[in-house]
């Protein structure tokens, strides 16, 4: 069963010392650039209410509503800003058609951050991650402008979002060796719908001391049950964030047969529970030991609220194995090879060894 947390039951993120909320705040929400954001009254709300429950984990990157995202947090921050974990990202392009406007290489990493304390109106960030791996910059070239960054004081920790595992743990090996700042959490898309991550992301950070900040723990809103079986028709979609969000879900994978099954699943639960099949779905990804802090992207306080109580949710044994069963996914091999009996029994025999989690 899950324990009644709060926003002020503050955990350590990775092998840091750094204290953070176990839901973060996500505000690609924030500003209505895309179509379907929070104006600035209402983001201010949303930034309001969180806080005063006690929250400190504000995650954004500088594209989110094409910089307005951290301008609005920028602004509405004020003198609250010492309070806070500021995570940011860099990586995403924000001059089309400039070759190294966009990417991993030194020259986007420093440029990104100098623009992003432009727009958040600070002289630190507390968080900086890789948004996603470009597969064309070495990764001594982004470990050591990481370390640039850090030893400046323009950045305090870094973290990476949206990579292979293999290249997460070497860059990870790498840092240590040559004394480099260290990765202290991966970001990574990670629900009901989507549990792949369990394969070799998750068993990774929790080897190498990253602490998983789940995005998107409500597969893009269909685990909140707003969708049914006549919105397949959306097709692919766009995986352009500007476009409409159920168009969003089907282009991510998640507006699917197999992810409206779930979320029945989800609803069911929910009904017994006396709860709502968001606070569900976040509260399931919250059992995870590696798991840190889901991101919530609500766009109005109304959603914040509900999304909050998911702290509060108590899942028992049998609704925790029913989720579990519904999403489960194959680990592959060798990880299902290697689980069977007769690899347990050719390597130990009769004897009873508990595999590591």
């Amino acid at each position: 069963m899950t324990n009644a947390l709060s926003l002020d039951s503050y955990r350590l993120l990775g092998r840091s010392g750094l204290r953070v909320s176990p839901l973060a705040l996500g505000t690609m929400t924030f500003g209505t650039d895309w179509g379907w954001g929070s104006d600035r009254d209402e983001a201010s709300r949303i930034l309001d209410a969180y806080l005063d429950r006690g929250g400190n984990f504000i995650d954004t990157a500088n594209k989110y509503t094409n910089g307005t995202s951290e301008r609005l947090i920028g602004e509405l921050a004020g003198d609250r800003r010492e309070r806070l974990v500021l995570a940011t990202k860099y990586t995403l392009t924000m001059r089309p058609g400039d070759p190294n406007a966009g990417g991993n290489h030194r020259k986007n990493m420093v440029r990104s951050v100098e623009a992003s304390l432009d727009r958040l109106k600070t002289d630190y960030i507390d968080l900086l991650y890789l948004h996603a791996w470009d597969a064309t910059t070495p990764v001594e070239e982004i470990l050591r402008a990481m370390d640039d960054l850090v030893r400046a004081g323009k950045v305090l920790y870094v973290g990476i979002s949206d990579t292979p595992a293999w290249q997460v743990s070497r860059m990870q090996a790498i840092a240590d060796l040559r004394g480099w700042a260290p990765l202290v959490a991966l970001q990574i898309e990670y629900s009901l719908i989507e549990r792949t991550v369990e394969r070799e992301l998750i068993p990774m950070a929790q080897e190498m001391g990253l602490g998983v900040i789940p995005w998107s723990p409500l597969a893009s809103g269909v685990l909140t049950g707003k969708y049914t079986r006549a919105d397949l028709d959306a097709g692919g979609g766009t995986a352009d964030a500007a476009g409409s969000r159920k168009n969003v879900a089907a282009a991510n994978g998640s507006l699917t047969e197999r992810g409206l099954g779930i979320a029945d699943v989800v609803k069911a639960v929910a009904a017994e529970s006396g709860k709502t099949p968001a606070q569900i779905a976040i509260a399931w990804t919250l059992l995870h030991p590696a798991v840190t802090a889901p991101i919530m992207g609500a766009r109005t306080v109304k959603q914040l609220e509900d999304n909050l109580a998911a702290l509060d949710v108590r899942l028992t044994d049998g609704q925790r194995a029913r989720l579990d069963q519904v999403s489960a996914v194959e680990l592959g091999f060798p990880h299902d090879f290697l689980a069977r009996p007769l690899s347990r029994s050719v390597m130990f025999g009769d004897v009873k060894i508990a595999a590591r989690r």
